[in-house]
């Protein structure tokens, strides 16, 4: 393939070749832009929209577009768009995938392609990975979008539903990939269409697109419900987990070397992560549990607790999968080094780990719906995304999303050196290097960053640093809050970072130091409040005098820490720029990538160097063997390093077959889903209907007969009529549509009878009940009852069909033993049971609409007191007083003979002269 790029160019290069024509039109109207007034410029919005709407396409007018939001930037935001990122720009309009370095100003490149589809009018979507990044870019470049005549809303956690819909209806919308997925499934939970919030999917701009639409779409959006609490049983099987003994493959490929390995009573393979019990294991586990035996279909719910407690103990390990804080088990995100709070392994792994920490055990959970990332960006009619990285998994863009990547060449000249990689024989030799390497950065002002795969490994590491007396600042999941302070900082002159995989920190690693943070530092001493400081770079508009003083005072901090932070800079850019060293290759190449984008952005100088050990994760996974008998070979001891192409070619090679596994992972978890996802579309899109007000009563009429004939058929089967089972059909049919008095013939009846007449005598009584009601309630009440009936029916089938579908899915595999594919065999089954739930739907909705009855709550009413005109109560004794008649709504109240001081009949206890109720005293 390389070859052929070379011999006919890529498709980048091809692209880039059709774009640059396009870019040099939107530049060459520059000075037309410019020599507009801001009312002219701002009136080129509705102009643009009016030739669209006369039939030119967005193609046509891009060059006039582009440059009328260039201008625009330069007069509201003070940046104007190099040309380079005006391909960027093209690049994401055509659909593809903008392959930016670090620094590059992806944020700024949106703006153009946003702007352009936002005149089509049916709303564009910017996608972050966090709430920050989708706050700050909204009201950052909304500026830019509001000045031009635009509506810009951002989703965010916490929002209302009226706000989310107002958001929805804007020209452009920034949120998280996970706010815009869960509020799609809500969206298909709702009863009413005005609680929809969503409009449609037509236009999104992924941005970090490798970490959302490849990393995170390992695991599916699901919104639960409250499920079964077998909290005791996960504690049981943990305490039973405990007690055996775990054993570890390294290779399975050798039948008879995977044997020999075996030894314990359950095996981790840590390459595909997986726990299995051996012989051994089942049958302690079948004399722990007092069960005959595990694999039987009583016992797959015990079996599946072991399996997930055996998993917790040999595969899942703590401060690297996950940390626990506050009694409670949070994940960390394997690319990103990030708390994942709020997401849960599913499957009851969650459960499991928590059992094994000794935590509270949560109940399990109830799937309510569920969609993959994948499948909910296909849904956009055109999808873009932008990162820095995403060659190394252009295969599974083109088949998943088919998305095209066109690497857009930078601004300025990349300086940055990438040495070879230093191979050590043993961890030890690697970190001795490792810290020899930072101490000779350290004396001469180069700051360094240090990428480390764990949180485990970066305490290590951070031990060793200390010891040398080297001060530096550490950064991984237990102290992210600091994330973007730290980041910052790791620029300046002698810095020295580590950091747990750096991978979409969304923060500049600017040379001397970054002048937000400092300024940033400096109001905090100079006492502001934490919320003002928030808001002093921030670009919402606002009137409050407080966020505009502290935001003129930070820009006064920033001018003067900017010229500080110049001097440094220069010295830095002296020593060599920023020093990236990785302490171990990560499964994905593109991580390492990330990583040494750190390194050299907009044309400042760089370095970076990988020192790996034959004891690192992957190497000895990956034929490390190779490499060690080169090194024995060689008589290198552990302080010697080794640099040469074929380790470097056998590590790579890793890395490919690694992506290829986990490429393959989750394209099986895809295929799986996409049976489901037809199933989804096929449901929400009947939901959709009833949404939408179509009448249902022809619709329901049908379902009934389609029952009752289908019914019929199975009851009544054969041409014999004597033999049908008319007793069960009445059973079947008892209390909704038939009686203990029907369908009893005698034989002679029963001799010309026919289907035809059974059916049509069950049909003529439905018709009967449905026009009985009609009259009763109505028709607008009747279409209401329509709609929430067969609501009601879907939303309950559909939630227990993602649950039977989920229980058949991970019992599918075993097919295979059967030389049958599991995925047909799921897509089949799946749709035989998809078959059946609607059948269950049509009968449980006509069931509910043909036995409902509306309860009229009686309206409350005010007592009414009439009374006579007597003379007042006099004496203290029961003397005649006041005679009082009282109808309520329980009926007349007949009161007679009141004293002064007897007490009054309202019951409040109180003597009726001192009573001031208006019910016995109606003069008050």
């Amino acid at each position: 393939m390389a070859f052929l790029d070379k011999l006919f160019g890529s498709f980048s290069d091809k692209e880039l070749k059709k774009i640059r024509p396009i870019a040099d039109k939107v530049i060459a109207l520059e000075s037309e832009m410019a020599a507009k007034t801001d009312a002219e410029l701002q009136a080129m919005t509705p102009a643009l929209k009016e030739r669209l709407a006369n039939g030119e396409t967005l193609d046509d007018i891009l060059p006039e577009a582009f440059a009328v939001c260039r201008e625009a930037s330069w007069r509201v935001l003070g940046m104007k768009h190099f040309p380079v990122q005006i391909i960027g720009g093209i690049v994401l309009h055509r659909a593809c995938i903008a392959e930016m370095q670090t620094g590059e100003g992806k944020t700024l490149v949106a703006t153009l392609p946003v702007y352009l589809n936002a005149l089509a009018g049916k709303g564009v979507h910017v996608v972050t990975v966090n709430d920050y990044l989708a706050r700050r870019d909204s009201e950052w470049m909304g500026k830019l979008y509001r000045w031009l005549g635009l509506k810009v809303g951002l989703i965010v956690q916490g929002i209302t539903n009226e706000q989310r819909h107002a958001a929805y209806n804007a020209d452009i919308t920034y949120g998280t990939n996970n706010e815009f997925g869960f509020d799609y499934l809500r969206d298909n939970m709702v009863v009413y269409k005005e609680n929809m919030v969503q409009r449609g999917h037509f236009f999104a701009i992924v941005d970090e697109v490798d970490s959302i639409l490849i990393d995170e779409a390992r695991t599916p959006l699901i919104i639960s419900g409250k499920g079964d609490d077998s909290s005791d049983l996960y504690q049981q099987a943990d305490a039973f987990a405990k007690t055996l003994k775990m054993s570890k493959i390294v290779e399975l490929d050798d039948k008879e070397d995977q044997d020999a390995q075996v030894d314990g009573d359950y095996v981790v393979d840590e390459k595909h992560k997986t726990a299995t019990l051996t012989q051994s294991g089942v049958k302690k586990a079948e004399a722990y549990f007092h069960v005959e035996n595990l694999a039987d279909a009583a016992n797959m719910t015990l079996a599946h607790h072991i399996n997930q407690a055996i998993k917790a103990r040999g595969v899942m390990q703590r401060d690297i999968d996950y940390v626990v804080r506050d009694g409670e088990v949070i994940i960390v995100d394997e690319f990103t080094g990030r708390l994942m709070i709020g997401r849960r392994y599913n499957e009851g792994l969650h459960q499991a780990i928590e059992a094994k920490e000794g935590v509270k055990v949560a109940a399990e959970s109830k799937t309510l719906a569920t969609i993959t990332f994948q499948n909910y960006f296909r849904m956009y009619e055109k999808l873009a995304g932008m990162t820095g990285t995403a060659k190394t998994e252009a295969d599974e863009f083109i088949e998943i999303y088919g998305l095209q990547i066109v690497t857009v060449p930078t601004n300025k000249p990349q300086l940055r050196k990438d040495e070879p990689d230093s191979v050590y024989k043993t961890v030890k030799g690697k970190y001795d290097a490792v810290v020899k390497q930072v101490a000779e950065c350290h004396a001469k002002g180069q700051p360094v960053l240090v990428g480390t795969v764990s949180i485990e490994k970066s305490e290590t590491l951070s031990k060793l640093l200390s010891r040398q007396g080297i001060k530096h600042n550490v950064l991984n999941a237990k102290n992210h809050e600091k994330e973007a302070e730290i980041v910052a900082q790791a620029g300046k002159k002698g810095a020295v970072t580590i950091a747990t995989n750096m991978a979409g920190r969304g923060t500049d690693i600017m040379l001397g130091g970054n002048a937000e943070y400092m300024a940033k530092a400096q109001l905090r001493k100079e006492g502001f409040a934490e919320e003002l400081i928030v808001e002093a770079d921030g670009h919402g508009e606002t009137d409050n005098e407080e966020i505009l003083a502290a935001r003129a005072r930070f820009n006064e901090l920033l001018a003067a820490h900017k010229a500080e932070i110049a001097k440094e800079a220069e010295e830095v850019r002296a020593a060599g720029g920023l020093y990236i060293i990785g302490t171990e290759r990560h499964e994905s190449r593109r991580i390492d990538n990330q990583l040494r984008g750190r390194s050299g952005r907009q044309g400042d100088p760089g370095a970076s160097r990988f020192f790996l050990s034959l004891e690192d994760d992957l190497m000895r996974l990956f034929g490390g063997e190779r490499v060690q008998s080169l090194m024995d070979t060689l008589g290198l001891d552990d302080e010697t390093p080794i640099e040469n192409k074929m380790i470097t070619n056998t590590i790579e090679s890793a890395q490919k077959k690694l992506e290829a596994q986990n490429f393959s992972t989750r394209k099986n978890v895809l295929q799986f889903d996409d049976v489901m996802n037809k199933q989804r579309e096929i449901i929400y899109g009947q939901r959709r209907q009833v949404l939408n007000g179509e009448d249902l009563k022809d619709t329901l009429r049908t379902m009934m007969k389609d029952n009752i004939e289908g019914s019929v058929a199975t009851f009544c089967a054969g041409d014999d009529s004597s033999a049908w089972d008319l007793a069960a059909l009445r059973r079947h049919y008892l209390g909704w549509l038939t009686m203990d008095s029907d369908l009893h013939y005698e034989p002679e009846q029963l001799k010309s009878l026919k289907r035809e007449d059974v059916s049509k005598f069950l049909l003529d009584r439905g018709t009967l009940i449905l026009d009985g009601k009609e009259k009763k309630y109505g028709s607008n009440i009747m279409r209401e009852l329509e709609r929430m009936c067969l609501l009601r029916n879907v939303d309950t089938k559909w939630m227990d069909h993602i649950d039977a579908m989920d229980q058949l899915r991970q019992g599918i595999y075993l097919r295979s033993y059967g030389q049958r594919d599991p995925v047909v065999e799921y897509r089949l089954e799946g749709f035989e049971m998809f078959d059946a739930m609607i059948d269950n739907i049509k009968e449980d909705t006509v069931r509910m609409l043909l036995t409902i009855e509306l309860k009229i709550q009686p309206q409350q009413q005010a007592p009414v007191v009439e009374r006579t005109q007597v003379a007042k109560p006099t004496g203290d004794a029961a003397t005649p007083g006041k005679n009082v008649k009282a109808t309520s709504s329980s009926g007349p109240i007949k009161v007679e003979k009141i004293g002064r001081n007897d007490p009054c009949p309202c019951g409040s206890g109180l003597k009726w002269k001192k009573c001031t109720c208006k019910e016995y005293h109606p003069d008050l």
